[in-house]
This record gives C-alpha cells, sequence and structure tokens, in this order.
C-alpha cells in the first residue's frame, strides 16, 4: 500500500485585501513555521483600540507543530503582534540585528520573555522541515531581507517588502546574484510585495531626494523641521548629513526616534557625531538659522512631535520663519489628518515643503517594473501576490500573467485561505479562522464591545435608575434618568420627566405580592424607552437600566 503524499499548506492569516498584520504560515506534516506576525492600526469605526493582530487561532489549536518564527524586516506592520505571540508561543524568533533589536524593546516594554536570534543575509536556519535561508534586499529600514523556504516540496521565495534599489545609501543593494540563483534551480511559489503594484516604472533610489533637501537647507532662514519614519534610518542619516553641512546641529523629538536612532547607532547603522546632537532643553542656546529638528508626525497622528508642535503644545512651537519639511506621503485613510497638520502649519506661519510639492519623499516598496524583474529573476512556477489591498493585489496577478505566469497558477488569496502543494499541482484547500483581534490596552475586544462603542459614540447613552422593594417589587423612589451624548440634562427636564413617567407604567406592570423579575422589568424598559426616545427625537441611544434593591420606608 502506498503511503499517503504530504502535502505542504500556505496559509496567509493576514497582510491580503488590507495594509497590515502580515502573517502567513507554511505547515508540512508536524512542522508549522510563520512568515512575520504584525499589527494594523485602527480605523476611525474602532472606538479606544489601539492595535489590531491577526486572529492566531488556527496556530494556537496546532501549537505543537510550530516551530518558530521568521521575521523579514522591523516595521510595525511585520513586528507589531510578536510580542502578542509569544505570550501564547514558547518558540524562537529570528531577524536581522535592527529587527530584533526593535522586537526585543517591544518584548521588554510589555513584560514578555522571548527567545529572538539575530541572523544576517546569507544565513540559513532549520525548523523543522524547513530550511530559510535570509537574502538581502533593499527597503526603508535596515535589515530588510527575502526569504527563502526550502520545504520538501520545493523552494517558497518571500519577497518581504523590497524595491529594487542599485544605489542604496548603504552600499549594499539588493541581492539580486541570490535570488536568480534560486530562480535557476526552481522556485514552487513567489510571494511577492504588491503595495505599488499600481505605479508605473521604477521607485526612485533614497540618493535621488538628497538633492531636494540639498536646496532646502540652502535657502532656509530660520530652524528646519523634518517630520519622516523614525523607522526611515537611511532618511534621518541623510538629513542629519546635510543639516551638519549647513552648520546645524540636530535635535531628535520623539520617543520612537530617540529610540531608533540609539539602536541604529549603536548597530553601525547611523554615524552621527554625538557633539551635533542636542536635546530638546538647550535648543534655546543656538540661533534659528543653526538648528535641524527631526521628528515623528508625517502621518498626522494626533501624539506625535509633529502634530503636537503644530497646535502649540510642544516645547518646540512652529512659527514664522520655520521651514518644515514632511518627508513622507500619506498612507491611505491619513491623507486627512496629514491635510489638516499641513494647514495648521502654515496657520502658524511656517513655509511647509511635502510630497506634493518637491521630491521629498521615495517609497521603500518596488513599482512594476521591479516587480515584473523579480518576477523574471525568480521565474516561479506558481505566484500569490501579497502585502497589499485587493486592487493591489489584482495588478500584481495581472502583471504575473503578462510575465508569462499561467492563470490558473496564480492564487489571488483572502486571510485565512488556504493553498495546498503537492509534487504535482496547487489548489485550494478550504479555510482557517483569519480575522481580527482588536487589542484596547492589554486586553482583546470582542465585536460586540466595539458595537457598543460606535452606538455609544454616535447615538449617546441613558441610563434609567429604578428603585424597588425587594420583598413586593413596588417603586421605593422616583425613576432617576441620566443622559451622556445623548441630550443636555438641564435644557431636556420635560423630555427626561415623560421618560421616566413611561418606565414607571411599565414597571407597575410587573409589581407582584413576590420579587419582580429583575430581568424582565429591565428589558420591558429597554424596549419601552427606545420606542418613546425614537417617536420625540427620531434616535435610539444605548439604554442602561439599573435596578436597585432597597425597603420602602413611608
Amino acid at each position: 500500500m502506498r503511503k499517503k503524499q504530504t502535502k505542504l499548506k500556505l496559509i496567509p492569516l493576514g497582510g491580503l485585501g488590507e495594509i497590515g498584520k502580515n502573517m502567513t504560515l507554511l505547515e508540512y506534516g508536524e512542522d508549522i513555521v510563520v512568515i512575520d506576525c504584525g499589527l494594523a492600526f485602527p480605523d476611525d469605526d474602532m472606538p479606544g483600540i489601539d492595535v489590531v493582530i491577526p486572529d492566531m487561532t488556527y496556530l494556537e489549536e496546532n501549537r505543537e507543530k510550530l516551530k518558530g518564527f521568521v521575521i523579514t524586516h522591523g516595521h510595525e506592520d511585520h513586528i507589531g503582534a510578536v510580542p502578542y505571540a509569544l505570550q501564547k508561543f514558547a518558540v524562537p524568533v529570528y531577524g536581522t540585528d535592527l529587527t530584533v533589536a526593535l522586537m526585543d524593546h517591544k518584548l521588554k516594554e510589555m513584560h514578555v520573555s522571548g527567545d529572538l536570534h539575530v541572523v544576517k543575509p546569507g544565513d540559513t536556519v532549520e525548523l523543522g522541515c524547513f530550511k530559510v535561508e535570509f537574502i538581502k534586499t533593499s527597503h526603508s529600514i535596515p535589515g530588510a531581507v527575502a526569504l527563502a523556504v526550502t520545504t520538501p516540496l520545493g523552494v517558497i521565495l518571500h519577497t518581504g517588502d523590497f524595491k529594487i534599489d542599485l544605489t542604496p545609501l548603504d552600499g549594499q543593494p539588493i541581492d539580486i546574484n541570490r535570488l536568480a540563483y534560486y530562480g535557476s534551480k526552481g522556485v514552487l511559489c513567489l510571494l511577492s510585495d504588491s503595495t505599488n503594484a499600481e505605479r508605473v516604472g521604477y521607485t526612485q533610489s533614497e540618493r535621488e531626494i538628497g538633492k531636494t533637501f540639498e536646496h532646502y537647507f540652502e535657502v532656509a532662514k530660520g530652524r528646519v523641521i523634518v517630520a519622516s519614519f523614525a523607522s526611515n534610518v537611511y532618511r534621518l542619516q541623510q538629513v542629519a548629513d546635510v543639516a551638519i553641512e549647513h552648520g546645524r546641529v540636530i535635535c531628535f523629538a520623539g520617543k520612537s526616534m530617540e529610540q531608533i536612532v540609539a539602536y541604529s547607532q549603536e548597530l553601525g547603522y547611523m554615524t552621527i557625531p554625538q557633539d551635533r546632537i542636542v536635546k530638546v532643553d538647550d535648543l534655546h542656546k543656538y540661533n534659528d538659522d543653526k538648528v535641524c529638528i527631526i521628528t515623528t508626525g508625517s502621518q498626522g497622528e494626533p501624539m506625535s512631535g509633529l502634530y503636537r508642535m503644530a497646535n502649540a503644545s510642544h516645547k518646540i512651537n512652529i512659527g514664522y520663519g520655520d521651514t518644515v519639511i514632511i518627508s513622507a506621503s500619506a498612507i491611505p485613510g491619513n491623507e486627512t489628518a496629514v491635510g489638516r497638520v499641513i494647514d495648521g502649519l502654515f496657520e502658524k506661519g511656517a513655509y511647509v515643503v511635502y510630497d506634493q510639492m518637491a521630491d521629498v519623499h521615495v517609497s521603500g516598496h518596488a513599482r512594476r517594473e521591479e516587480l515584473k524583474m523579480m518576477l523574471h529573476i525568480v521565474k516561479p512556477k506558481y505566484f500569490i501576490p501579497v502585502h497589499g489591498e485587493f486592487r493591489h493585489l489584482m495588478t500584481h496577478a495581472r502583471l504575473a500573467l503578462d510575465m508569462g505566469v499561467p492563470e490558473e497558477n496564480i492564487f489571488l488569496l483572502e486571510n485565512g485561505s488556504t493553498v495546498s502543494f503537492t509534487r504535482k499541482a496547487a489548489a485550494r484547500a478550504g479555510e482557517v479562522p483569519a480575522g481580527a483581534v482588536m487589542v484596547d490596552g492589554s486586553a482583546s475586544i470582542e465585536d460586540a464591545v466595539i458595537r457598543d462603542r460606535r452606538e455609544l459614540s454616535s447615538q449617546g447613552l441613558v441610563v434609567a435608575v429604578i428603585s424597588l422593594d425587594r420583598e413586593t417589587g413596588k417603586q421605593t423612589a422616583p425613576v432617576e434618568m441620566i443622559s451622556r451624548g445623548f441630550v443636555y440634562m438641564k435644557e431636556s427636564d420635560e423630555l427626561m420627566g415623560e421618560a421616566a413617567e413611561a418606565i414607571a407604567s411599565e414597571v407597575q406592570r410587573f409589581e407582584t405580592e413576590g420579587k419582580a423579575n429583575y430581568g424582565d422589568i429591565k428589558a420591558a424598559v429597554k424596549t419601552r424607552l427606545r420606542t418613546f426616545f425614537k417617536s420625540r427625537t427620531k434616535r435610539t441611544p444605548m439604554i442602561l437600566p439599573i435596578v436597585i434593591e432597597g425597603e420602602r420606608h413611608d
């Protein structure tokens, strides 16, 4: 009797149809390895939520198979959920030096222990039946790698976030030779970054925007404030170099900015003379034309340095004579917040330079020609576009079709979709749980709680306090009505008085000689108040009845 053939399963738990919470599983027999473990930031319709992480139910159900995590780079959408995962799974995590430093800091902040391992491009680790090689790529953060995962059925190549920059600032371009090596040997499946699949041509090299910085530092008469992603270490170094050339000291403003600069200097990714770096409190010692401030806030984040500078809630207040360079493009969904900050800066009298005015930012993601080059170099049998909203994935899939990948070998997946590989074929193989877990503080929040929060934020809350005799079930005091976010109590005495009367008449129906059924009373009060407020105000607030037991004193 022939032994049943073991299948290789590929299961994305996040990162498809969205930007964020990237997480992909490879499973063969009794072994699972996980590529990336990221988070997403909450949408406007998730009130009170801090972060969103992948649903790891499938991993929990198969925890005995899990051999470890391999991480492509240190951005939040690839490492942000690692502390939450390591609260559940005691397995090793592998990444390059800066990636591990950032993960280690996150673990310490959350008081989570972890088995972190530093690797270099070119290193290989074995996790069960999987052999993973880390391959140098170019991105907007140091230490970005692609992953070549050798499985019993062939090589799965995951690009991570990448672009093909042949003149990177660190002098270490993407390792095309190694990617071509795997292409020549045969790649079973390519998973490739789709973020910029809609954009034609090539992504600019970081070196290209150096001339723009030179120009604006040359003409600036006062302080220069540059807002960028804290993780864009190459950009920070570039700005610092130009600032020093123009005789300016550098102040890094923002906790995450200071932290990443410290790690990057320690690991050798940044080199800035310490005598050129000053603290915020020492800026008053220098003339404005001798100051460069590098801060967070390029996405209009409410607690970021640039946002607080713009609304005068920071030690550094921006005003006339300042030049502000926003060295980033708005992430989809952040356009309004970024526009609001830009308007605020102009109102303060600053001269603001942003991506629609000048070349002050280049993406870390490959455009169409680079994506085609990756497909040409790797020559995969099967192709799965990853890391993007559905339109990005669809556009990338069509690009692969143009590059000669057969249509039946291209899989457009959703989170939780499973692709199963055998030695002869690949096919969809069902679904696993792959929703979003919303985190508030240190606790995960259910959908029902979010629905309640949405209702509270849109309709408000009415609390009805009902005092009943514990023996007879009769009212012992007038109903007390409390409103929050629904109506202003001082101007709504008549409305709330009528609501109290409606409740009183409802409670009377439940008066008995014995104890009242409080559950029935609360349900009836909710129904009566919803109907009452809907008819009087055309709105339906959240209703919260509270029954207080007491003895009647006549």
